[in-house]
Order: structure tokens, then C-alpha cells, then sequence
């Protein structure tokens, strides 16, 4: 009962909240200004299903006829829209107004994330174009906006799922959810907002944390610099100044501070430092502040452990999908965010692995604050790795994803692929390996897992293998034979010859190239277990019987609560057992999501099972 009523004042707060504005706190706690205008809200939209909004002008547009809430997709009801079909197209319209103390401010507008590609006109004036359905983007609208005019802010944007040229994660292909894919997200589905900057502005900085050598590193970027001007970095410990360092206004130049007397970031003391950047011209006027923060952390790899601030770490994750029945991809509230993390940490994980989609900046503020650990990745399902433009499309936007969130403590590795089943033997050892390097070249701080899942390359920092054996035995077996020393891994599918309509190969055959090689897994580099579990129970679901309604899940259901505890506790003492081998585990999943029921929330978060019974089985650690 006490359970009920925290769960119904939050939704009266949500609700409050909402009606106020949706989505109204700042969206990059890492990289915050004062000077800012959120524009989540009511816009006006119309749907373009057969593109012909540029035939119709409809850049021109002054306002639709009907009404959506941003940041919500249009497919979700927390947008008022609720279209189910697919989307190929949509025009969104507001109006922006600057206020008059930015006479003299460059003017940034931003867009937290539009699926898939963004066009962006003010006053029918093109401004700018972007690719790709989860990384952020801003334009520079200055030269667009006069001093105390209102103006008409236009919004295309433009998806084709079945082209399998753009990652779609979980989204569904049909028309309809099935199996493990799900309703679609199209358009805007995080915060848009303008911001008052100046020429000499950061755009954005590196931080990384040496605890080795007590100090910070921070590389800096900006819109423009110039050596009149500074850049000062403060580093304080609940207010008091622990570390400062001044400098020129220099592009892309590494910056040392010495930090003494700190606590390292961990799940068990999620210590963080605010950060102030400021920018003064040679006056000392400021023409730039940013408030910010840092967690003093390490992940390494020694042998086949991962290693958190230089002792190994065994990780406990859970699989999160990232899925709301109101808001699809885009979580309802801020709390919801925050109270996600906390339901996986009350029954005993210590981070996740965020499954195709890339989370909102908010959710991984929360994992900073709260201490929990996250693997990072992009939604990959949906493409043909073997197209060129797959390949363009996917190596761009996961760069600028990493950038996004190379600074955030609880990202300890990253995961750029999923479950590549299929591979060709030359476009897909190429894209592994240029995803592996870039990633490494971006953010050299953390391991990759190039491809969890599927079919292994030799371009991989962690080994991650998904196994949903039901038993616990069978399960240990399946994965490492002590006897021969191997591990499971999956083999190669043979990829079909193409053939031209008189049966016989094509010039372009895969058959006239060399025979794709899978690697094998050295046994020297971490071996986790990525995905097991995903246990459904009839018990848990009395309304339907998850055997026979089409629902997703793993194996036979269980028939009772108690035989779900049983098979559960089974499987994760198999993986702790042999815990020298393998290096953590990620259990599938955190909440039920559609007809997909197996998580250990239903979809809506209720519990479905006990919480303590549940943190006494994922609560364990391997014994020394």
C-alpha cells in the first residue's frame, strides 16, 4: 500500500508538472548556461506521408492546423497524436522570439535529438540540415532573427525505416509491434531549445580524469578563439574551490590542473566535482560561463578483468531498453529518468547496459548522481551493414554520440553494434574495424565492445556473447568447457549467393571474394555474458497466458513466482561460478516492454516481483 501512494503522488507531480511545461529542466546538466529558452510545448504539425511538402511550400508555413506536444513523437500519447502507421514525414511549426538583452548574443538553436533527418528554416530560410535520429545537433540562428520580431521556427524532418540506411533500434519495421521490436519514434523527441552564447563561446570540451597522476585534462572547443581572451576553469568541492587553472583562449589544447585530496567516482561513493568554465576578454568582461561537473574515475583492462579505479570491478547490469507506454522513446519526466535507475539498483544491479536506443544526457546525469554503471550504445538494428550509405550514416552519428557523452563518469564502455548476425566477409569487417578505431580515437579512456553478440572480429576490447539456456547447469556448460578451455560464440551464417533472374551468380557475387573468417575469442580480454535470462512467468501475468498471445520472452515460461526466484537464482550462480572466465553479466531485461514480458517491472513499473528476493539473487558477487 505504501508503495501505491508513492507511486500516486509522483504521477500528481508528473502530471503538474507537465501541464506547466513538459520536459522543462535544462537538457545538458553537464554543459549548462543560464541564458536559455525551452520551446518544449505545444507546436502546430501536419503529417507529409507522401513528401510533398516542398511542392506545397510548407517551409513558408505560419502554423498547421492541428496541435502536438514536443518533445513527443508523434506515435506516442503523451503528443496528443497517436499515429500509429509509419511515418515518413513531418512539418512542425512555433514561433520564437529573442529576448532583448540578446541584442548582442550569438543565438543558438538546439535540438536534443529529431528522427531521422532535420530541416530547419526561420521565416521560409533554410538554416540547416542534419542527419541521424539520436545525436544532437545546434544551429546558429543569429543572422535570422531581428531585434523584438516574433518569428515562424519550421521543423522538417523525414524518416524511411525500410531503406535500412538509418539505425532503428527497437523500432518496428510493419506496421504493428511484434516480437521484440516496437512502436516507432519519429520526428522530435527530445528537448528544443535556444541559447544566448558569444563568438568566443566553448562549444564543447573534453574532460579526462588521470587518478593516476592526480589531474584533470580538459581539451576545449570553440566557436571561435582568440588570444586576448581567457578561459578560467574552477573545480570545487561543495563550493569550495579546490582547483583552478587559467589559460589562453586556445583551440583544441590539452589543460592540465593537478588535483589533490579527492574521492574517486564509484557506484559505492558516487562523488562528483562542479566545474565552472568562464570566459573573459582582456577587459575581464565575461563572455561565457558554463556550470558543469566531473567524477575522478578510471576503467581499465588488465588480462580478461575490467577494472574500476585500479581494482577489478565485477559488474551486475541489467538490460534497459529505455521504453515508456506514454512516451516511447522519451521518458514522461525528468523523475521517471531518476526512478528507473533507482527500481534497477533496489534489486541489486550496479549499472545496465543501455540496449538500442542512446538514452536521453538527462538519464545519464542521473547515473552520475546516483552511481550506476552504463554501457553506452547506438540503435543499430535495422540496417544493411553490406550499403555504403549504411556505413556513412552510422560512423558519423555514433562519432558525435561519443562526443556527447564521453564525460560522464557511469559510462565505463561503449557498444556501437548489436547482434550482427549476417555479416558480408568485406563491408562488415571493415565497418567493425573503423567503428573500433574511431571510437578509440574519440575517447581513448574506455573499452569497446565492437559487437555484442553475433559474429566476433578481431577488432573488439571486451568479448560479449548472448546466452538464454533456461537451465542453470546447462547454462555453465554452454558457455565454458573447462576440459577444452573454449567459450560459446556464435558461428558465421552462410550468406546466400546472389543470383540474377536466370539463376546464375551475379557479377557482384560475395562467392568471388574471399571466405569470410570469424575470429576466435583469445581467452586473454574480458568475457562477459551480455544477455541471459529474460524469464517469463504465467504467474506474474494471470490476465493472459504469455505461452500462447504471441508475447516475446525466453524459453518456457515459468509456472510460478517461486519456480521464476528458483530458475533465476540458478542461472546467475552459474555465471558467478565461473566468474574467472567470465567477467560480469547483463540480465535481460528491466521492464516489460509491449507484448515483449519479461522484465522484472511490468511496462508501467509496478513490481511484479519482491524486491528483496530479487536483491538477494542479483545482489551477489563472485567470491574471492
Amino acid at each position: 500500500m505504501k508503495r501505491f501512494f508513492i507511486f500516486a503522488i509522483m504521477a500528481v507531480a508528473a502530471v503538474t508538472a507537465f501541464a506547466a511545461q513538459p520536459r522543462a529542466e535544462y537538457p545538458r546538466p553537464q554543459f549548462e548556461r543560464s541564458e536559455w529558452i525551452n520551446l518544449n510545448g505545444e507546436w502546430t504539425y501536419t503529417l507529409d506521408l507522401a513528401n510533398t511538402g516542398f511542392d506545397r511550400k510548407l517551409f513558408n508555413s505560419v502554423g498547421f492546423a492541428d496541435k502536438i506536444i514536443v518533445p513527443f513523437a508523434p506515435e506516442s500519447k503523451l503528443s496528443g497524436v497517436e499515429h500509429k502507421d509509419l511515418i515518413t514525414g513531418i512539418w512542425y511549426h512555433r514561433t520564437i522570439q529573442a529576448p532583448a538583452a540578446w541584442s548582442n548574443r550569438k543565438i543558438m538553436l538546439h535540438f536534443g535529438a529529431v528522427y531521422y533527418e532535420a530541416e530547419v528554416y526561420v521565416d521560409g530560410k533554410f538554416v540547416g540540415r542534419h542527419h541521424g535520429g539520436s545525436s544532437p545537433f545546434a544551429l546558429d540562428i543569429t543572422k535570422f532573427l531581428a531585434d523584438g520580431k516574433v518569428h515562424n521556427l519550421v521543423v522538417r524532418a523525414n524518416s524511411d525505416l525500410r531503406s535500412k540506411t538509418q539505425g532503428s533500434g527497437k523500432q518496428s519495421l510493419r506496421s504493428y509491434s511484434y516480437g521484440c521490436v516496437y512502436a516507432r519514434t519519429t520526428g522530435i523527441w527530445q528537448t528544443v531549445w535556444l541559447e544566448a552564447t558569444d563568438r568566443y563561446s566553448l562549444d564543447h570540451v573534453q574532460v579526462i580524469t588521470d587518478i593516476d597522476n592526480n589531474q584533470v585534462i580538459i581539451t576545449p572547443r570553440y566557436y571561435s578563439a582568440s588570444a586576448s581572451n581567457t578561459l578560467t576553469i574552477n573545480i570545487k568541492d561543495n563550493g569550495k574551490l579546490i582547483a583552478k587553472k587559467q589559460v589562453t583562449q586556445i583551440e583544441g589544447l590539452p589543460i592540465v590542473i593537478p588535483v589533490k585530496r579527492y574521492q574517486t567516482w564509484s557506484p559505492e561513493n558516487p562523488k562528483l566535482y562542479d566545474v565552472e568554465y568562464i570566459i573573459c576578454d582582456k577587459e575581464g568582461k565575461v563572455l561565457d560561463r558554463i556550470s558543469s561537473y566531473l567524477g575522478m574515475r578510471k576503467v581499465h583492462i588488465e588480462g580478461n578483468k575490467v577494472y574500476l579505479n585500479n581494482l577489478p570491478y565485477y559488474q551486475r547490469l541489467v538490460l534497459d531498453q529505455g521504453f515508456y507506454p506514454d512516451g516511447i522513446w522519451t521518458a514522461p519526466s525528468d523523475e521517471a529518468l531518476r526512478r528507473d535507475i533507482e527500481m534497477s539498483m533496489e534489486v541489486g544491479f550496479n549499472g545496465a547496459r543501455l540496449h538500442q536506443k542512446v538514452f536521453e544526457e538527462r538519464f545519464l546525469y542521473w547515473a552520475d548522481r546516483l552511481g550506476y554503471l552504463v554501457w553506452g550504445e547506438f540503435a543499430s538494428w535495422g540496417v544493411d551493414i553490406s550499403l555504403p550509405e549504411t556505413a556513412r550514416n552510422f560512423i558519423s552519428e555514433w562519432q558525435n554520440i561519443v562526443v556527447r557523452d564521453r564525460n560522464h563518469p557511469s559510462i565505463v564502455t561503449w557498444t556501437p553494434l548489436n547482434e550482427a548476425w549476417i555479416p558480408d566477409n568485406v563491408q562488415y569487417p571493415r565497418l567493425v574495424k573503423d567503428l573500433y578505431d574511431i571510437t578509440h580515437v574519440v575517447d581513448p579512456t574506455r573499452p569497446v565492445n565492437t559487437v555484442s553478440g553475433g559474429i566476433l572480429t578481431p577488432d573488439y576490447d571486451i568479448c560479449a556473447m548472448h546466452n538464454y539456456e533456461q537451465n542453470g547447469e546447462k547454462l555453465k556448460a554452454s558457455v565454458y568447457n573447462p576440459e577444452t578451455g573454449k567459450f560459446f560464440h556464435y558461428k558465421p551464417t552462410r550468406q546466400p549467393k546472389s543470383r540474377n533472374s536466370s539463376g546464375s551468380p551475379t557479377v557482384g557475387d560475395l562467392a568471388t571474394k574471399a571466405p569470410f573468417v570469424q575470429a576466435q575469442y583469445d581467452g586473454i580480454r574480458p568475457y562477459f555474458i551480455d544477455e541471459f535470462g529474460g524469464i517469463k512467468c504465467l504467474e506474474a501475468n494471470p490476465a493472459k497466458d504469455t505461452d500462447r498471445n504471441g508475447s516475446w520472452g525466453y524459453g518456457k515460461s515459468a509456472i510460478t513466482k517461486e519456480d521464476f526466484y528458483k530458475r533465476l537464482e540458478a542461472q546467475v550462480d552459474a555465471l558467478l561460478s565461473i566468474s574467472d572466465q567470465v567477467w560480469g553479466y547483463c540480465y535481460t531485461q528491466l521492464t516489460d516492454v509491449e507484448q515483449e514480458e519479461n522484465g522484472i517491472y511490468y511496462y508501467d513499473r509496478r513490481a511484479k516481483y519482491d524486491a528483496a528476493r530479487l536483491k538477494q539473487i542479483f545482489g551477489k558477487n563472485p567470491k574471492k
